[in-house]
């Protein structure tokens, strides 16, 4: 299974949908919350020259930014 760390913030309803779209297809993910935890929005800015969420990590080496269906499928490998 994938490591998968999502960069979320409150009321941010592609958030929401990203983290149904990992729980449907069975997906642990860990949330880190840049509005509570600064090192998290560091992080995010720094590490993975973002300043959107949902940034979705997957295996440190694939930097997914906003929800993309089509890339998420492609990264973790889903086939419809």
């Amino acid at each position: 299974m994938p490591k998968i760390t999502l960069y979320s913030q409150p009321d941010c309803p592609p958030c929401e949908i990203t983290k149904r779209f990992l729980t449907e297809y069975g997906f642990n993910y860990e949330i880190k919350d840049i509005m509570k935890d600064q090192n998290a929005k560091n992080d995010l800015i720094k590490k993975y020259n973002s300043y959107s969420t949902p940034t979705i990590v997957i295996d440190e080496d694939t930097i997914i930014t906003g929800f993309d269906i089509q890339k998420l499928k492609d990264a973790l490998k889903i086939e419809i």
